[in-house]
């Protein structure tokens, strides 16, 4: 763990390092795209930034057609968080996935938009423990709940085609997080879902799992589009890297343990 976080102690460490990741945030960009925010500085320097901080896992890179965009992962960035600020403040009770209550606020106005999130995590353990526990384990590490306050519920995930992500809390009452519609076990697993969004909206998430350094690197891409309040994206950005980069991973690493 010290070892990852010298390395994202180092890609934080230059300024336009920490610029390109405010960029990011805000949608990700081609390396191209990225070069034009910086005038003074030559295409080979900015992709040599872009290195770094692809090695210290704070960039993820993906192939669209002919070309490579790059998109924050702000996993490693909630690690050094919990390491070296999070311990030193007083703890707050929030839910990073509550949107239920977001819809519920006065205000707001309903456009049409979309949104994508991509985010990688190392997690110590073999691929086939990693698959279990997103799939056949879900109930145990998967925090949060659509059903009333108050009332007990329990989550089960059928990890074959047309297989339910489904939480149950009456005989027929109950909501669905996601239908699977692909699987290729354990490399990969498809699903459809509105994760708690209501209304108007396309939602789908990929699990994929790469063997890597004895461990498994986990990768989630979720894209949404529709009628998505403002704040969703953010919501759903640091929901998944509390249930990946600490309830899921702590769950799988302190079991195979």
């Amino acid at each position: 763990m010290d070892e990852e976080l010298s390395t994202v102690f180092k890609a934080l460490g230059h300024p336009i390092r920490r610029q390109i990741l405010d960029i990011l945030k805000q949608s990700p960009r081609t390396t191209g795209e990225l070069d034009e925010y910086f005038p003074e500085v030559t295409r080979y320097a900015i992709m040599k930034h872009l290195k770094i901080l692809e090695e210290g896992n704070l960039v993820v890179v993906r192939r669209e057609g002919k070309f490579k965009r790059n998109f924050l992962n702000a996993v490693p960035l909630q690690e050094m968080h919990k390491r070296w600020v999070g311990k030193y403040m007083q703890s707050t009770e929030s839910s990073l996935l509550n949107l239920r209550s977001a819809v519920k606020q006065k205000g707001e106005i309903d456009k049409m938009s979309e949104f994508r999130i991509e985010q990688e995590i190392f997690i110590d353990a073999p691929r086939a423990e990693v698959f279990k526990a997103l799939t056949d384990n879900v109930e145990d590490w998967w925090e949060f709940r659509i059903a009333p306050k108050g009332v007990t519920s329990h989550l089960s995930l059928e990890p074959v085609p047309g297989g339910q992500f489904i939480e149950k809390w009456d005989e027929n009452d109950g909501a669905i997080w996601g239908n699977v519609y692909f699987v290729n076990a354990p490399e990969e697993i498809r699903l459809f879902g509105h994760l708690g969004m209501q209304g108007a909206v396309n939602s789908a998430y990929t699990y994929r799992l790469l063997e890597k350094e004895g461990g498994t690197l986990l990768q989630l891409s979720h894209t949404a589009s529709g009628v998505i309040l403002e704040q969703w994206e953010q919501e759903h950005s640091k929901g998944w890297e509390y249930l990946l980069g600490t309830l899921l991973k702590n769950y799988v690493e302190n079991k195979v343990e």
